[in-house]
């Protein structure tokens, strides 16, 4: 390889390169301050704030790095820097500064004070594997950035060792993403086998030529699906979601629920939009290559997300695991932006995740300052509580209802251009599903709200006087989603200005 070439290779990657040194960083300052730990907060959270500066940077830079020498290839990469990248970045460096403050307000991860360094190197190592996992176009890459990721999240989902589940749910972690990972691995070498090639740009070339097995084509990018279903928590890959979502520390669960599943979606989209599709036209329809139904496989995949992520969630008593359900079902939704195979549909996609950020994240704060005056996470423990904590229940109910998709809350704007998208694809079927879908979804959130306004408090019932800190937090999350549910041009620009999928 060049030295020009690396050179430029590096400066693509140098939000990477900063968040590795940042890590570095961490854990030095980890072993000189092993008796005081106090600044490790501040350090981990000012090296993400870093890092994100320069992801912003690169909102208008674009560019294949790490390209190979030989003259057939010379035009491809192991990753692609592009707007799109950019956005799903910023959506995880939102997510982790969030979670960084949940942290310092989280009653579970003050009792680990003295293992705080590695929980912020493992949450580092958690960013750095989303980061490559957003930008990679080489399957190998995918896998090792995916492993990373999953690495260092099987260790925190047990990191607290407070009780028994949360080793539960690390070994459930790990059990189900070692299979799902083997299974992708597998199909990644099938591919290898029959293009000769693991860069997806290049197998979109090989796949167009007459000469390929479209069966076992189809079978290898099925296991391959199944490895990204795994990590975006759609059904059938989603069984490990409720138990690691309710055995994990609250932080975690909501890092998982939002950053994850953003850098799983954007996995997903790079995968299938590179290596299937064979140009987009004037009006942004895709026109796929006839090697694989996508259409089919995601709308089956997406109506069963989300009936069974709604259905499951109506039962559950631990706010946790309904959010967990809810979760899923959300992936239901968010593929519904994909099946249409239009740059409506992941315009609809970008502006939800936004959305969810902002929502989901709010409703896991909510549940984890409660959880830490009442050590529970059951919905009867919510009984009055809307009485006696008016700010904490005044804004778990705009996050309920944000999820629900209701007006005049952000997460109705969401939803809207998903529908808008369908509709637009004339799949008026699927929509009125996934509109039923919604009306399902009412209950279980309608249900938190009902304990909490619709049962008296009793001498039991505890008072939650959020800190200043805490307040801000809450405030910053509420705020936007009831402006963005009445004024939200400045998001669908910004999502607009992202819909670039370099090579397409």
């Amino acid at each position: 390889m060049e030295l020009n070439n690396l050179y430029q290779s590096l400066n693509l990657i140098l939000p990477e390169i900063v968040l590795s040194i940042s890590l570095v960083v961490l854990v030095l300052a980890d072993l000189i301050f092993h008796k005081d730990k106090r600044l490790i907060p501040y350090i981990a959270g000012i090296g993400i704030a870093i890092t994100g500066a320069f992801v912003i940077n690169q909102f208008n830079v674009s560019g294949f790095g790490f390209q190979s020498s030989t003259q057939t290839m010379r035009n491809y990469g192991l990753i692609a820097v592009d707007s799109f990248g950019v956005f799903f970045k910023l959506i995880v460096i939102a997510s982790s500064i969030l979670i960084v403050f949940f942290s310092s307000s989280s009653g579970e991860i003050n009792k680990i004070k003295g293992r705080i360094g590695e929980y912020y190197a493992l949450i580092y190592g958690m960013i750095l594997g989303m980061f490559f996992m957003i930008i990679a176009t080489d399957l190998i890459l995918i896998y090792l950035s995916l492993e990373l990721l999953s690495l260092s999240s099987y260790v925190l989902a047990g990191f607290t060792k407070l009780r028994d589940r949360n080793s539960e749910a690390s070994l459930k972690y790990l059990l189900y993403g070692a299979v799902s990972s083997g299974i992708m691995l597998f199909g990644i070498s099938i591919i290898y086998g029959i293009t000769g090639s693991t860069n997806l740009y290049i197998i979109n070339s090989l796949i167009q030529g007459p000469h390929i097995n479209l069966f076992t084509l189809s079978f290898s990018v099925i296991l391959i699906l199944v490895g990204i279903g795994y990590k975006i928590s759609s059904a059938p890959f989603h069984f490990w979601t409720p138990d690691v979502y309710e055995g994990a520390p609250i932080t975690i669960t909501a890092f998982l629920s939002v950053a994850s599943k953003a850098a799983g979606f954007a996995l997903l989209i790079r995968f299938v939009k590179t290596t299937f599709v064979s140009y987009i036209d004037a009006e942004g329809v895709w026109a796929l290559i006839n090697v694989f139904d996508w259409q089919s496989i995601l709308i089956a995949i997406s109506i069963l997300t989300m009936t069974l992520g709604n259905f499951s969630a109506l039962w559950q008593n631990n706010l946790k695991r309904m959010l967990a359900y809810s979760s899923i079902a959300h992936a239901g939704y968010i593929l519904l932006g994909l099946v249409v195979f239009t740059n409506q549909g992941l315009l609809a996609i970008l502006i939800y995740f936004v959305f969810y950020l902002l929502m989901n994240l709010g409703a896991f704060l909510v549940v984890m300052l409660i959880a830490n005056k009442t050590n529970s996470e059951e919905i009867d423990d919510y009984d009055g509580l809307g009485y006696t904590s008016p700010l904490i229940g005044v804004s778990f109910a705009i996050f309920l209802i944000s999820l629900t998709g209701l007006p005049p809350t952000a997460g109705f704007i969401g939803k809207l251009y998903l529908f808008i998208a369908l509709v637009d694809a004339k799949m008026i079927v699927v929509a009125v599903i996934a509109l039923l879908n919604s009306v399902v979804s009412l209950y279980y959130y309608v249900r938190v709200l009902k304990h909490m306004y619709l049962t008296k408090a009793t001498d039991y019932t505890p008072q939650i006087i959020p800190s200043f800190g805490n307040k801000i937090l809450l405030l910053i999350l509420v705020i936007p989603i009831l402006v963005f549910g009445i004024y939200f041009e400045p998001i669908i620009n910004l999502a607009k200005n992202s819909l670039v999928i370099l090579g397409l």
